[in-house]
């Protein structure tokens, strides 16, 4: 019985030995004319078979007489057989794909999900006229509207944030900053309607007050792993740590005064933590009562200016400090995300109370960190370096706009826009710039597909800025950023199976549906030609 087992696996380890793809040649490729490398690969097949009789022969005989012998020396037997036959299977199949083609398919062809029969980005069929129709329409429409739209739009944050510093105590409240736009529609690359601007307000607290800050990457943190790329946000007084000002107590009389404090500041002695905007008995900033605040400050900022705008302005999300909807007489629809956020020292970081894909966030008080303007301006980097008309932001286009259809077709997934555009910024990375002209838009838009679809399989998507050191010096990434740990995006698919297994469904069907999708965009008429329908919703 050993000695059948031994010799079992003799020939199992001497054809894997043995076999081609093993141990390939410096040069991978089967040249055809190499006439003795294929005799030589026949005389090996017609020893492996002539072992594989001689085996066969024994394991009959070997069965013959395992009859007679006990169950559990049986069962051992059949899973040792077993075993055999799914080796020499796997043996056989790899055989019968050839060497050459394993060797010279690169690894960024791989289809993974394949076992599940599933579609995916190097099967789904893409046609080259609909994709240039599709960007032509794209990049004319939503580039004429969208000017429109944000000009409208900085005109009237604008005058929305004049009105809110001006219903604030500038000695209580906290500091307003001016805006900074950030987002699809300030990249270039928004097309799905209704158009959407993101702006961010950065805010600061009155004197003698400042904010510091605790990063998850720093030495000293003690961030939990599901709070990376995320920090906590301190209010400390101006000498708070120190022993303190002698006006505080000692009696200089009334002829005395401070020159670091004034008798009329009575504010800048102290101040509650609910006054600062803290969580509950602590000097943490808490993104809830910082929303409340800036939901408060924008209502009354509203009322003193709506005489003057023919449109309504209503919230769409009460948990979102500044979703905002306005809709116009004609029907017409902008919608806008006014978020307050606390910058990161003297960096164009941003600590976000929330983001507008966000459905759950971070609790108080870890603010996550984003990096919008480096990523904005990480974008206007390539535009200047990648040919006339690149496909870069078409392919981004095309993506989000297929995401977005089947999202109102199965409803939401774990995966997002903000997704998208960072394997895309990945790709951008490594890739050439040649290798992104406009007649490259289809292989590039499969790379895109492909690379999400191989994060999805791998749960894995790391943060395209954090602990990149392919990330250009230009675009000038704070070094402790640059440095950390990368991030993973996906991390929370690792963590829920039924998020993941509804995630990895949502891009199989926006696969398999992307031609419908795209043909709907863009339909054939009778005499063959491509029109692009004036009322189709995107």
């Amino acid at each position: 019985m050993q000695g059948a087992i031994a010799r079992v696996c003799m020939v199992m380890a001497a054809a894997i030995l043995n076999h081609p793809l093993l141990f390939p040649q410096e040069n991978a490729t089967l040249p055809e004319q190499d006439e003795e490398l294929v005799a030589r690969m026949r005389e090996h097949e017609e020893r492996l078979k002539l072992e594989r009789a001689r085996l066969e022969e024994e394991l009959s005989q070997l069965e013959e007489e395992q009859e007679e012998t006990s169950s559990e020396e049986g069962s051992s037997w059949y899973f040792w057989s077993a075993v055999s036959f799914v080796l020499f299977f796997a043996i056989e199949v790899c055989r019968s794909q050839g060497g050459a083609d394993a060797a010279i398919r690169p690894a960024e062809d791989e289809d993974v999900f394949s076992e599940s029969g599933s579609t995916t980005a190097r099967t789904v069929v893409l046609d080259k006229d609909i994709l240039s129709n599709f960007c032509d329409n794209c990049a004319y429409t939503s580039a004429h509207e969208n000017w429109r739209v944000r000009g409208f739009v900085e005109g009237f944050a604008d005058d929305l944030l004049e009105s809110l510093r001006s219903v604030c105590d500038r000695q209580a409240d906290m500091e307003v900053g001016d805006f900074i736009g950030i987002g699809s529609m300030f990249e270039s690359w928004k097309v799905c309607k209704p158009l959407m601007c993101d702006l961010i307000v950065p805010f600061s607290p009155p004197e003698p007050y400042s904010f510091q800050f605790h990063l998850w990457c720093s030495p000293s943190s003690d961030m939990p792993p599901d709070m990376q790329g995320c920090g906590r946000i301190k209010v400390t007084k101006f000498g708070e740590n120190e022993e303190g000002c002698l006006c505080g107590s000692a009696d200089l009389g009334e002829d005395m005064l401070c020159l670091l404090h004034s008798k009329d500041d009575p504010l800048k002695v102290g101040r509650s933590p609910d006054e600062l905007l803290c969580s509950r008995n602590t000097r943490f900033l808490a993104k809830d009562q910082v929303m409340k605040w800036f939901q408060i400050s924008v209502t009354k900022a509203w009322g003193r200016i709506s005489y003057k705008y023919d449109f309504e302005l209503n919230f769409r999300n009460l948990d979102a400090a500044g979703a905002l909807k306005i809709r116009f007489r004609s029907g017409k629809v902008v919608v806008m995300n006014i978020i307050p956020v606390v910058q990161l020292e003297d960096t164009d970081a941003y600590f976000v109370s929330h983001f507008p894909s966000d459905c759950d966030g971070t609790p108080d008080p870890c603010w996550p960190l984003s990096f919008a303007v480096y990523e904005r301006n990480l974008l206007k980097h390539f535009s200047k370096r990648l040919p006339q008309n690149s496909c870069h932001l078409h392919c981004l286009q095309i993506v989000t706009f297929l995401h977005r259809k089947q999202t109102e077709l199965t409803g939401k997934s774990a995966l997002t826009n903000y997704h998208v555009k960072t394997a895309l910024l990945h790709l951008l990375l490594t890739e050439g710039a040649s290798a992104w002209s406009i007649e490259s838009t289809e292989p590039r838009l499969r790379d895109v597909l492909s690379f999400l679809q191989r994060s999805l399989h791998e749960k894995r998507l790391h943060h395209v800025l954090m602990g990149n050191s392919k990330v250009p010096e230009e675009i000038q990434v704070p070094e402790m950023i640059r440095k950390a740990q990368p991030v993973n995006l996906f991390r929370s698919l690792v963590l829920q199976r039924e998020l993941y297994a509804a995630t990895v469904g949502h891009f199989h069907e926006m696969l398999r549906n992307a031609p419908v999708l795209l043909q709907e965009y863009t339909p054939h008429l009778s005499n063959g030609a491509l029109h692009h329908r004036p009322d189709a919703s995107l």
